[in-house]
């Protein structure tokens, strides 16, 4: 990728954030640059105490493409990724890529994932579940109907082009994230998925869908909780009265203006 590269995965990074995932660490690094052999792994490691953040260095410490940044405590995956993202802008990438660690977005999609920006034709591409061709398994119903139903309803009230909203795989050029990641603040949980697409959408990012199978985690507990998505609906809510009250506070500066 980029003026003059031979291979599609030059100057693209990969980030992927960790808690608590040293068994699934080793296998996502060489499925995620056996896909994509030219690309910079990001390991964002939020103080795993299961050794995640070891591991990490000594895959680095053996292969040049793998990075690692600590963090010193486990802060959310918003404040994860930000940090992430920050990294790789700094370090000159052209697109980045986030995903999860845990095998539950396949490593082998990522050409494809790509193939959209690499040709001039999109800004983000989102793995999308909920598009045709998308699917999930390893979910029970109850868990099915909150991540759709969650993504409908962000979808709705935030007027959004995109069916896959709480999805985390996705492929940014580097002015797109740049752009969305232009304010430090927002939410610290999954809520972080829904306010990242909502920005390039209001920034006028070119965004597609690509359709994915996602399956459950190989190794270890999720970390979803009612918490989380409480708060996904609480932000959700707030994204659109924001908007809503910084239109009509336009609306009355234009009327003032009227001689």
């Amino acid at each position: 990728m980029g003026e003059g590269s031979g291979r599609p995965s030059d100057g693209v990074w990969v980030v992927v954030p960790t808690y608590n995932e040293v068994g699934n660490l080793e296998p996502i690094a060489g499925a995620i640059l056996g896909s994509l052999p030219a690309a910079t792994l990001l390991v964002v490691d939020d103080a795993s105490p299961d050794g995640t953040g070891e591991l990490a260095d000594r895959l680095a410490s053996s292969d040049p493409r793998v990075r690692v940044l600590h963090r010193s405590a486990k802060e959310g995956l918003g404040p994860a990724y930000r940090a992430g993202f920050r990294v790789a802008l700094d370090g000159g990438a052209l697109a980045i890529v986030q995903m999860d660690a845990d095998f539950s977005h396949d490593p082998a999609v990522l050409p494809a994932l790509l193939a959209p920006i690499e040709a001039g034709d999109a800004d983000v591409v989102i793995g999308s579940r909920y598009v045709a061709g998308g699917a999930v398994t390893d979910w029970g119903r109850g868990r099915r109907w909150l991540s759709r139903g969650g993504s409908r309803f962000a979808r709705f009230v935030l007027d959004l082009p995109v069916h896959d909203l709480t999805g985390g795989f996705k492929a940014w050029t580097r002015d797109a994230l740049a752009l969305a990641t232009a304010s430090d603040t927002g939410p610290g949980g999954y809520a972080f998925q829904i306010e990242m697409t909502h920005r390039a959408d209001r920034n006028g990012a070119r965004i597609e869908e690509y359709p994915i199978t996602f399956r459950d985690r190989r190794v270890g507990a999720s970390k979803m909780s009612s918490r989380i998505v409480g708060e996904a609906l609480v932000v959700v809510v707030g994204l659109r009265m924001r908007e809503l009250l910084t239109r009509r506070g336009a609306l009355r500066a234009g009327r003032h203006r009227l001689p």
